[in-house]
């Protein structure tokens, strides 16, 4: 089986996007999630940090803190910040992160234009409801979706998903800094930058899943074989692709 790397097209990644014309969709939202886990200052590793990915199917409108979570702030008491977490952590996936910066709910803001069957800003993977009913008919494994809350003004909106995309996989240890490969006792953090040639650690990717994040580089979102031949299959070419290796 091979993996590869999804991301949003080079358009929305260089600092000059090419010429519109040159892209057939005009899609585009302003948008924010109600609640998150505050940020740290680790007392074991000394960074300030705030990085965690989204989990848009999971409302904290019933926890207790759920105002105090609604507002991204620094938390200096890091016992604080771990009361809060474990108040979250019933709400989520088994086995999920919670990494500092973590948010929570769908995205609630505008959104205009045509959009593609898949649609990817940063790491937020968006897909149009009959898009997501045609790779769950090839087959494709572990899609967890979630209605957006963006509000259209056009007629003839369409309705937009949003992916639930959890941390499962790693990049292999030959490919991370000595040293840097294991992370903060105390925090989570993992300390480096994504590789140059990042490598995937083959024992370490899920077999029930098409569609995942990487847990020490959660950014980077792998899909499966499966899944990009379905999206070559079916047209959705909207996306950037590229094979990582394995080790």
């Amino acid at each position: 089986m091979r993996f590869y790397r999804v991301e949003a097209p080079e358009r929305f990644r260089c600092s000059e996007p090419s010429d519109p014309k040159d892209w057939p969709y005009t899609g585009e939202y302003t948008a924010s999630r109600k609640w998150g886990l505050p940020g740290v200052h680790c007392p074991a590793c000394g960074a300030i940090w705030s990085a965690g990915f989204a989990y848009p199917c999971v409302d904290l409108s019933g926890v207790p803190e759920a105002r105090k979570l609604e507002e991204p702030y620094l938390e200096e008491d890091f016992e604080e910040f771990e009361r809060l977490r474990e108040l979250v952590r019933p709400l989520i996936p088994a086995g999920g992160l919670l990494s500092p910066g973590s948010k929570f709910g769908p995205l609630v803001g505008s959104a205009r234009g045509t959009f593609a069957q898949l649609f990817m800003i940063l790491d937020d993977l968006l897909i149009r409801r009959e898009a997501l009913g045609q790779l769950r008919a090839e087959g494709i494994q572990g899609l967890e979706d979630c209605r957006t809350q963006l509000r259209f003004r056009q007629r003839q909106a369409p309705e937009l998903l949003e992916l639930q995309i959890e941390a499962h996989g790693l990049l292999h240890r030959d490919c991370i800094p000595q040293g840097k490969a294991v992370p903060c006792r105390k925090c989570g953090r993992y300390g480096f930058s994504l590789p140059n040639k990042p490598l995937l650690d083959r024992a370490s990717l899920p077999k029930h899943l098409d569609l995942f994040r990487l847990a020490n580089f959660t950014t980077v979102i792998v899909a499966s074989e499966r899944l990009v031949e379905a999206i070559h299959r079916l047209g959705f070419e909207e996306v950037s692709i590229r094979e990582l290796p394995l080790r």
